[in-house]
């Protein structure tokens, strides 16, 4: 095989080791309008499964935050939860959300997924819904370890493995790797995708779109794919 190109060189970082059909996923746990696009980052998923592989990259929306919820800020989240159930029909409890004193760090929350696609892959955008389904709709706090570690257990990896690696420097780094990506990128806004051939990357969507506007658009740069491919031969 020949050597990856400089594209597939720089996501060697996250994971991705052979150039392939890839859609990378860019998101947070908390960032309310991934919630929205969960069903149709699933839906994607399992049309696609045969011929494009999806891969988590971790944004790190408010990561590394320290200052605790207040009034004004709880207004202005709450504000975009309603929009997207407006837009998208996702549940959200409102009841008690984004209590004072609760630091909108979403750091440990996009850790957890990292550390979900080093320990069991194929597992990572369910694990990411469970998150996302935990916090916007059950009111739970996914930026406590033993909370995270109870979702990676009911996802099928072993709560005290999970938080082994959790709790590793090696995870909090290769976190760090997953947002320097996201820069890298020019991703400003969650959540977007990226389609990646073996040379280069076509952005499919910067922001909630339907699976209906996203289908047509991943059919014609599969086709263009192989056209590409036909006319190498």
């Amino acid at each position: 095989m020949t050597d990856p190109s400089p594209l597939w060189k720089h996501l060697q970082a996250i994971g991705l080791v052979a150039p392939a059909p890839t859609a990378l996923y860019f998101a947070d746990p908390m960032c309310s309008w991934c919630w929205g696009f969960s069903p149709v980052i699933a839906g994607l998923a399992e049309r696609y499964r045969d011929a494009i592989s999806i891969h988590c990259v971790m944004g790190g929306l408010r990561a590394g935050n320290t200052v605790p919820t207040d009034g004004p800020f709880r207004e202005e989240i709450l504000h975009h939860w309603q929009a997207v159930r407006e837009c998208t029909g996702q549940p959200f409890l409102f009841d008690g959300a984004l209590p004072d004193g609760f630091v909108y760090d979403t750091e440990p929350a996009c850790r957890a997924v990292v550390t979900m696609a080093e320990l069991e892959s194929a597992r990572t955008l369910g694990f990411l819904r469970s998150l996302q389904q935990a916090f916007y709709a059950e009111g739970r706090d996914i930026t406590r370890s033993d909370v995270l570690a109870g979702i990676a257990d009911q996802n099928g990896v072993d709560r005290d493995r999970f938080l082994q690696a959790f709790h590793l420097p090696e995870f909090q780094d290769k976190t760090v790797t997953h947002f320097q990506l996201s820069r890298d990128f020019g991703v400003h806004g969650f959540p977007t995708v990226a389609l990646v051939d073996e040379q280069a990357a076509t952005l499919l969507t910067a922001g909630y779109a339907s699976i209906e506007t996203l289908t047509p658009r991943i059919e014609d740069w599969l086709k263009r794919m192989r056209d590409s491919r036909i006319q190498d031969a």
